[in-house]
C-alpha cells in the first residue's frame, strides 16, 4: 500500500494558489510523477500456506518414554517440562508433585520422558530427528498428523555429535519430505519450521536465515535463523520456500530457557551423511582422525611468526602413534589446509578429517619455521577421546641461567636427556623462573621453550643468539610446551 503525505501534497497546493495570485504561472507535478517517484516493493511477503499442506503430512511428533520407580515426591512434571529442562537447562528435570500419590514405591511404571519432533525421509517409515531426543529411552511413540500411532524402533547408534539420530515404523506408502541443497541456502531467505513445541502438535512458525555455518563449538556449522524454536521443536524441519528440507531445528541461544530470537539447525546434508550410516550394516557412524590436539591462531601470533593471517589449526600436542605422529606433525605446526581445502579456522579440521573415510591417504598442509611443507597422512579411525597425561617434573633439576632469558624476565637451563626422553622433544630450554614481561605473558616455571619467533631452540646457547636477533619493537613470539600441550604466547618487551 501507498501512503501519501498529505501535508506535502497541501503545501504544494497552497504555493500553486499564492503564485497565481500573483500572476505568476505555476507547474505543478503531474500525478503520475509522484507515482513513478515512490518505491516498489521488490516481492510480497511469503504465504505459508501451501508449504504446510506440502510438507506437514510428514512431520511426525515424538514421545518416548522409560521405566521408573514411583518416588515419594509424587508423578513427575509434563513430558514437555522435562524435556525443557533436559535440553535447555542442562540439568536433570526436579520432581514436582502434582498431585497426591498413587503407586507403592517400589512400584515400576512407565512414565513420559520427553517430548520432540521428525520427518518422514522414506515413505516406507524412515525418521529423521535428533538423538537427545530418543536417548535413553525404553519405547519411542511416533504419532502421525492423521492421528495414527505407531511404536518406533530406534535405528543403529544415534549419533551424539552431530545430534542425529534415524527410528522407523512399520508402515507403508507414507508422505516423504524433499531434501534441499543447503549450498544455495542464502543468508536472509525465508524458512518454516513444524514441530511439536510444548507438545503442541504441528505448530508452523516461520523467520529468516541469520546465518551459515555459525560455529557454535559443536562438530557441525549450524544454520542460524530466527524462526521461533521451543522445546518440543527438537528434530522438526526447517524448510525452505520451495518446500524442501534444509535442516533440522536442534538448538535455540537463550537465558531463559525459552525462545530469544535465537534457532539453530543441523545442516541437512551432514545429516543426510549420518543418517545413512546410521541405516547401514555396521549402525553406527564412521569418522576419520589423525590424533592431533588443536586450538586457534590469534591474531598476534599470525603475524609475529611470519603467518599473515589467522587461520589454520594450531597443533598444541600430537598422540603418539597417531598418524599425525608418523606423518611428522609436530606440536606447534599450524595446519593450513587439508587436502588442499583452506582451513580459515581450527574447527574446520575435525570436520573436514571426520567426514574422510578411515584407511584415506590424505595430504596436510602445515606451516612450520616461518615456510609451509606438505605432509602425506593415513586417516584412521575415530575413537573416545583419550585424557590427556601431564608431564611429572623430575627431582633432578637442572641449575643455571641465560643473560639473554634475565633480560625478557626469564630464567632458563638446559635439559636433561631425562626429561628430553620424557617430553618426547629432541631440545628446547627449561624455565626455571618468570619475572616481569614474560610473567604477564603467561609463561610459567616448568614450561620448556622450544622456539623464538621462527627459529627453533635446542640449548641455552641457541635460545640466547635467537633472543640476541629478535626485534625487540615487536611482540616476541614464543612456542613452548607444557605437560604435553604446546600453545604460541607473546613477550611484548619492555621499551
Amino acid at each position: 500500500m501507498i501512503r501519501i503525505h498529505w501535508n506535502s501534497l497541501r503545501s504544494h497546493a497552497l504555493a500553486g494558489v499564492l503564485a497565481v495570485a500573483a500572476g505568476g504561472a505555476v507547474l505543478l507535478p503531474a500525478a503520475p510523477a509522484l507515482a513513478q517517484s515512490a518505491p516498489q516493493p521488490r516481492t510480497g511477503l511469503p504465504d505459508f500456506v501451501d508449504l504446510v499442506e506440502q510438507v506437514g503430512p510428514a512431520v511426525v511428533n515424538i514421545r518416548t518414554m522409560e521405566r521408573a520407580r514411583s518416588s515419594s515426591q509424587g508423578p513427575q512434571m509434563d513430558e514437555e517440562m522435562q524435556e525443557f529442562f533436559r535440553r535447555f537447562f542442562g540439568q536433570p528435570m526436579p520432581n514436582v508433585p502434582r498431585g497426591p500419590r498413587s503407586a507403592p514405591d517400589d512400584e515400576q511404571r512407565e512414565r513420559p520422558r520427553g517430548v520432540g519432533s521428525g520427518f518422514i525421509i522414506t515413505a516406507d517409515g524412515y525418521v529423521m530427528t535428533n538423538a537427545h531426543v530418543v536417548e535413553g529411552a525404553e519405547e519411542v511413540l511416533v504419532t502421525l498428523p492423521d492421528k495414527r500411532e505407531f511404536k518406533a524402533k530406534v535405528v543403529g547408534t544415534p549419533d551424539k555429535r552431530t545430534d542425529v539420530a534415524v527410528i522407523k515404523i512399520d508402515a507403508g506408502g507414507l508422505p516423504f519430505v524433499k531434501i534441499g541443497d543447503v549450498s544455495k541456502l542464502k543468508v536472509g531467505e525465508w524458512v518454516m519450521a513444524i514441530g511439536s513445541p510444548f507438545g503442541l502438535e504441528n505448530t508452523v512458525t516461520a523467520g529468516i536465515v541469520s546465518a551459515k555455518a555459525r560455529d557454535t563449538g559443536d562438530y557441525l556449522p549450524f544454520i542460524q535463523t530466527d524462526v521461533a524454536i521451543n522445546p518440543g521443536n527438537s528434530g522438526g524441519p526447517l524448510i525452505n520456500l520451495r518446500g524442501e528440507v534444509v535442516g533440522i531445528n536442534s538448538q535455540i541461544y537463550s537465558r531463559s530457557g525459552g525462545f530469544m530470537g535465537i534457532s539453530f539447525a543441523i545442516p541437512i546434508d551432514e545429516a543426510i551423511r549420518v543418517a545413512d550410516q546410521l541405516r547401514g550394516p555396521n549402525g553406527r557412524v564412521s569418522r576419520g582422525r589423525i590424533g592431533v590436539q588443536i586450538d586457534q591462531v590469534t591474531k598476534d601470533v599470525a603475524e609475529s611468526i611470519g603467518l599473515g593471517k589467522p587461520q589454520g589449526a594450531l597443533v598444541r600436542s600430537v598422540e603418539p602413534g597417531s598418524p599425525a605422529d608418523k606423518a611428522g606433525v609436530e606440536a606447534g605446526d599450524i595446519i593450513t589446509k587439508f587436502n588442499g581445502q583452506q582451513i580459515d579456522k581450527a574447527t574446520d579440521l575435525p570436520r573436514m578429517v571426520g567426514n574422510t573415510k578411515p584407511g584415506t591417504r590424505s595430504t596436510i598442509t602445515v606451516f612450520r619455521r616461518g615456510g609451509s611443507r606438505d605432509l602425506n597422512v593415513q586417516i584412521a579411525e575415530f575413537e573416545a577421546e583419550k585424557p590427556v597425561r601431564r608431564a611429572q617434573a623430575p627431582d633432578d633439576k637442572p641449575k643455571g641461567g641465560s643473560p639473554a632469558a634475565q633480560s625478557l624476565g626469564l630464567a632458563v637451563a638446559e635439559l636433561t636427556e631425562a626429561q628430553k626422553k620424557e617430553l618426547k622433544v629432541k631440545g628446547g630450554v627449561r624455565v626455571e623462573g618468570v619475572a616481569e614481561t614474560a610473567a604477564r605473558a603467561g609463561i610459567r616455571e616448568g614450561d620448556v621453550i622450544l622456539q623464538i619467533g621462527n627459529t627453533e631452540i635446542s640449548n641455552v646457547r641457541e635460545f640466547d643468539a635467537a633472543v640476541g636477533k629478535a626485534d625487540r619493537t615487536k611482540p616476541i613470539p614464543v612456542l613452548l610446551r607444557r605437560g604435553e600441550l604446546a600453545t604460541y604466547l607473546l613477550i611484548r618487551p619492555a621499551r
